[in-house]
């Protein structure tokens, strides 16, 4: 049974939880009517019981915000576990946690749009909070909650924290920079897991006026670095609000943050979103239902400052069968670095061809030699290949979207392997029904968001 508005919460009622830039790509995905019916349902204007509990047990937090120039960041904030607190429904604190490096530091102010996500990777449990900055002390903060939602474990890469002392020997070394340099451009290449912050800051949007931030995840090489200065990566099915491209809609820039799990290095890019809908360039991920291309800005790096460190990765069980995402990314990078007619290549890659169980599990080699044909045969083809994939994936796409409902994760990639269970040290199970609006439900993080 859905939680009511507790009385103490003094909630107001419910708005229209979508803003015009978020209608357009539920409409233009063909899923407009599902997102109005369970956006209606699973977007609160209050904290449920659940949530408020699981927001003080965390040890850090995910934020998103836009500085004094208006470029959303995303961020993180840690501290002891209670460092975050719900002392009322729609009231979230932040007892500081800001971190070395922090690029929003020194931008909040009362009146500031805060994006909130808490994310606890060794239980893939997540749940969002969206709200307006109403105290300040230092960079201590309480936040007056405008949207509260869950999402489920999917895509999220299982971790298992271990906190480290303070690095000595003074601050650790930061960079600023419009380009990605070597060690950025290796932290992207094994990344499976990033967060991106964007932003609707309009009085236009209403209700819906806010940042946001997100998880992603995906396979090693679901972060394509075309080069120094240009990103590509899926957006793959989810619960079909659109937060992230409706913002980009709007305002394409955005703010994403790589962690360094083993070194504790925070990796902060601002770039320029384009959304790529459709064609063959969607043959080159599995399982994408379209592409973000941001070509970056500016690059922030801060060495050693998170105060954890994390286990090898337990993988999610979407990743099992998509473990080529990796292999065709450097295929189309060794095709276009292929000069001349009698160009050829030898690519070896590792695949990851496992969910992963415990916690040092790794992904098991499959290696796969990808020969790089000669410019013009590698180009028939390539063409063949992505315009027939690309069809089949349009196809399925629409059928599978028309029907997504967010309360079941459906995982059309891969129908041929469904989803493996849980292990016991992760206690979610995204191949249950989701039930986002009965938060008494221990373990149920709500509905898988795009």
């Amino acid at each position: 049974m859905k939680q009511p508005a507790p009385a103490e919460c003094d909630a107001p009622p419910p708005v229209a939880p979508f803003h015009d830039g978020e209608l357009a790509a539920q409409r233009r995905a063909g899923v407009a009517a599902a997102a109005a019916a369970f956006g209606g349902r699973g977007i609160r204007t209050f904290m449920p019981d659940q949530h408020r509990a699981f927001f003080a047990q965390l040890p850090l937090l995910v934020v998103g915000g836009v500085d004094g120039g208006g470029q959303p960041w995303a961020t993180l904030r840690a501290g002891a576990p209670g460092f975050v607190s719900a002392p009322q429904p729609r009231t979230l604190d932040i007892a500081g946690g800001t971190l070395r490096g922090d690029p929003l530091e020194g931008s909040w102010r009362i009146g500031s749009l805060l994006g909130g996500l808490g994310i606890e990777l060794h239980t893939r449990r997540r749940n969002r909070v969206n709200g307006v900055v109403a105290s300040i002390a230092g960079d201590a903060m309480s936040v007056t909650v405008e949207q509260s939602f869950g999402n489920c474990a999917k895509y999220i890469q299982g971790r298992t924290p271990t906190p480290v002392p303070p690095q000595a020997g003074g601050a650790p070394p930061q960079r600023r920079a419009a380009r990605l340099d070597a060690a950025d451009r290796a932290l992207l290449a094994r990344a499976d897991t990033f967060f991106i912050a964007t932003a609707n800051t309009s009085d236009a949007a209403g209700g819906a006026r806010g940042v946001d931030v997100s998880h992603r995840g995906g396979p090693p090489g679901f972060v394509r670095v075309d080069d120094d200065g240009t990103l590509t990566t899926p957006d793959y099915s989810g619960n079909n609000f659109f937060n992230t491209i409706g913002n980009l809609l709007h305002d394409p820039r955005a703010g994403l943050l790589f962690v360094d799990f083993e070194r504790g290095d925070l990796l902060y890019i601002a770039a320029d979103a384009q959304i790529v809908w459709d064609g063959p360039a969607l043959a080159a991920f599995d399982g994408a239902r379209r592409l973000v291309r941001l070509r970056i800005r500016e690059v922030r790096r801060s060495a050693a400052v998170l105060p954890f460190r994390w286990s090898a990765p337990r993988f999610a069980p979407q990743f099992a069968a998509w473990g080529d995402a990796g292999a065709r990314s450097l295929a189309s990078r060794a095709e276009s670095a292929a000069v001349g007619g009698s160009a050829t290549a030898i690519v070896s890659v590792t695949q990851a061809a496992s969910a992963g169980r415990g916690e040092s599990a790794e992904w098991p080699e499959s290696s796969v030699s990808l020969k790089v044909l000669k410019a013009s045969e590698a180009s028939e083809a390539s063409e063949a290949s992505e315009a027939s994939e690309a069809s089949e994936a349009s196809e399925a796409s629409e059928a599978s979207e028309a029907s997504e409902t967010p309360e079941t994760p459906e995982t059309p990639e891969t129908p041929e392997t469904p989803e493996t269970p849980e292990t016991p040290e992760t206690p979610e199970t995204p191949e249950t029904p989701e039930t986002p609006e009965t938060p008494e439900t221990p373990g149920v993080a709500g509905a898988c968001v795009r």
